[in-house]
């Protein structure tokens, strides 16, 4: 008896949804932008008392401090994001057949990186600077990358997951796994003292705004890959 799938709902799906996230996300992102540039006295003052808060508690708990370095640094880092977009590139192509999900999902990454370093350089905002700092970092400060990349990796792939249809427990178990690794890395920054708070807030919205905005693109110029179903046909439901 095979196990019961994740199927799509039963009523077509709303296709303004994700324009309208999208939009939204947009817009809030570009709020924070402008009061970031801006250096807003209430934001910048509520940023330095939480990083100055995380600092303490990172100095006064290395045993902690090591364990989120290693997570930060190698388990969430940017670069493992990407090596495991990389590999469900290549699964798209090699056993699903759906080249152009995986020119869509590669490019969707790699334009969320671009963005990306285009405010880091464009906002230039300075890091936060410690007389005793536990980590180091280089660039900009807004938005985080860490953030940012784990929220378009993670948010991406849940929604792969669920379009191509799983059992209840691995969805689950994934947005589980995604939900920490998204919330856990932008804590982690904030914990180590390179990120201010609303880099890390920075990062999670303009990477949802990223998945939202590519996710209307796959809707309208794929509809063949309807919700919960195998674009090719395939029969990974068995």
């Amino acid at each position: 008896m095979h196990p019961r799938l994740v199927d799509s709902p039963p009523r077509p799906q709303d296709h303004r949804s994700a324009p309208r996230a999208a939009a939204a996300l947009a817009a809030l992102s570009a709020l924070l932008l402008a009061l970031v540039a801006a250096g807003w006295r209430p934001l910048t003052e509520a940023d330095g008392d939480l990083a100055d808060a995380a600092h303490r508690r990172a100095v006064a708990e290395p045993g902690v401090t090591h364990a989120v370095r290693v997570l930060s640094d190698w388990v969430w880092d940017p670069w493992t994001m990407r090596l495991l977009c990389a590999v469900v590139v290549v699964l798209l192509i090699v056993r699903w057949a759906d080249r152009w999900t995986a020119v869509w999902l590669a490019a969707a990454c790699a334009l969320g990186t671009l963005l990306q370093q285009a405010l880091k350089a464009a906002v230039d905002r300075p890091r936060p600077v410690w007389p005793d700092p536990v980590a180091t970092a280089s660039f900009a400060a807004f938005p985080s990358g860490h953030a940012m990349t784990a929220t378009v990796v993670c948010g991406l792939l849940l929604w792969l997951l669920r379009r191509r249809g799983t059992t209840p427990a691995r969805w689950r178990a994934a947005l589980a796994a995604g939900a920490v690794s998204v919330l856990g890395v932008g804590l982690t920054r904030i914990w180590l003292g390179v990120h201010w708070p609303s880099d890390v807030l920075g990062g999670w919205l303009l990477g949802a705004t990223v998945v939202a905005a590519a996710v209307t693109v796959h809707r309208r110029l794929h509809p063949a890959g309807r919700d919960g179903a195998d674009p090719t046909g395939g029969g990974e439901k068995a």
